[in-house]
């Protein structure tokens, strides 16, 4: 799980502070030092070869930008003051865009799902899986979605039906959810590919639906910037790369408002795990399949990735 500060342009102080604070390289070398455990002071200046009197003023500046934590543990002689980094990631928004950010949005966290681990599906064919080496199961087959190796999955696409994951609700106890923010690949699902197969993929979050995306195809025509060698090029290739995002006002879908849904209607404050639920729905007035690219398929190198910004109580 990454924890991540993100800094949009609204928060011009904040960004300026912390932005001072890395431009450093001892201090960029000290975040790196933290990557993995917490160190004292003198710790920080005998593996860097600095003097303790730098490694202190340097930990004192990442300390007020918020990058640091240093608290007091049991030593050898009495108390001993360690330091701790505090996120892994800063993400600075440098241009406002009003219909997704909502105010402050300085506390999240980053969960990366693979595409192969659904809890829970309904398939229909055409459908099957790949890996990133071989086939899953026998296409075609809605039992290969059982299968125990359905988990490597890089590549997965059915004609009607739902695949349900499952995020861990990290920011339960941390404050009160803010925004939602989900990304993944997709595109339609047809026999070999067809550029012009529209088809209306729709997603649920704890099973409320926040809003349906009509994709134009199931694209292909070229190599997918991801894929491997052995996957036939007659076959789907990559998908597009779609943003959904749930504040105060409403879902938006790569910027443009889709539906009403809002955060809280969520109800991100109630279990310990987020549902996420992407398929086709019964009534859609194009039933045209879903396909789901993982990391190493397609053209973004990513999984289902989600963040949830959260405000501190």
């Amino acid at each position: 799980m990454l924890k991540e500060i993100f800094l949009d342009y609204t928060d011009k102080e904040r960004m300026l502070v912390i932005a001072k604070a890395i431009a450093n390289k001892a201090r960029i070398n000290i975040l790196e030092l933290l990557n993995e455990r917490s160190l004292s002071v003198n710790e920080i200046a005998e593996q860097l070869g600095i003097p303790t009197s730098t490694a202190a003023l340097n930990v004192r500046i990442l300390e007020e930008a918020g990058l640091l934590f240093t608290e007091s543990q049991p030593g050898i002689r009495g108390s001993m003051k360690v330091s701790s980094r505090v996120c892994d990631r800063v993400v600075l928004k440098l241009l406002l865009d009003s219909s997704v950010i909502q105010g402050a949005r300085d506390n999240s966290v980053v969960l990366s799902m693979p595409i192969g681990n659904f809890v829970n599906c309904e398939i229909h064919p055409t459908c099957g899986l790949v890996s990133e080496k071989s086939a899953i199961g026998t296409f075609d087959q809605p039992c290969s979605f059982y299968y125990p190796d359905r988990t490597n999955a890089q590549l997965l696409w059915f004609y009607k039906g739902f695949v349900e994951y499952r995020f861990p609700n990290t920011i339960l106890n941390l404050g009160t959810p803010k925004f939602f923010d989900l990304s993944f690949e997709a595109c339609s699902e047809a026999p070999f590919y067809r550029n012009d197969w529209p088809s209306d993929i729709t997603v649920w979050v704890n099973d409320r639906e926040i809003g349906t995306w009509t994709s134009p195809g199931d694209l292909g025509g070229r190599k997918g910037k991801c894929n491997p060698s052995w996957w036939p090029e007659s076959l789907n290739q990559y998908g597009l790369l779609k943003n959904w995002n749930v504040n105060g006002n409403g879902t938006y879908l790569d910027n443009e408002q889709v539906s009403k849904v809002s955060i809280s209607d969520l109800h991100l404050d109630k279990d310990c795990f987020i549902s996420v639920k992407i398929g086709i729905k019964e009534d859609a007035n194009n039933i045209g399949g879903v396909s789901l690219f993982g990391e190493f398929f397609g053209d973004y190198p990513q999984n289902i990735v989600l963040r949830l910004g959260y405000e501190i109580n």
